[in-house]
């Protein structure tokens, strides 16, 4: 018999739980690093689309998949390193990006923008 684990879903429980978990951890990491990121405002794009409930599953998940890689403490590359670290992420972003560039809509990177508007302005 098959069951939803065997053919790689999740349980809607589990689901929810690591959706929590990384919008949490995302908005840590973001705003302490926000402003040395060159690619912060399509990676807060990719954060809205990614936990718009119009948003297909597919596609969140291949956004939340490169935002999750944004925030785990282990890299290809470590972020602590100058000039090369977050690299890798933004090419994992740019991948996501490409992937589902359709689905993010012109109301995600509005609000990314006023987003880093106002976490700048906070910060300076």
């Amino acid at each position: 018999m098959i069951s939803e684990h065997s053919v790689g879903f999740e349980p809607a429980d589990r689901l929810a739980k690591d959706r929590d978990s990384v919008r949490r951890r995302f908005w840590g990491k973001f705003k302490r690093v926000a402003a040395s990121l060159p690619f912060a405002e399509d990676l807060l794009s990719a954060y809205y689309c990614a936990f718009d409930l119009k948003t297909p599953r597919h596609v969140q998940a291949a956004l939340l998949g490169a935002i999750a890689y944004f925030i785990l403490p282990f890299d290809f590359i470590p972020d602590m390193l100058p000039v090369l670290g977050f690299t890798d992420d933004a090419a994992v972003l740019a991948t996501a990006i490409r992937l589902v560039a359709a689905h993010i809509a012109p109301e995600h990177r509005e609000a990314a923008r006023a987003r880093l508007r106002r976490i700048t302005e906070s910060a300076g």
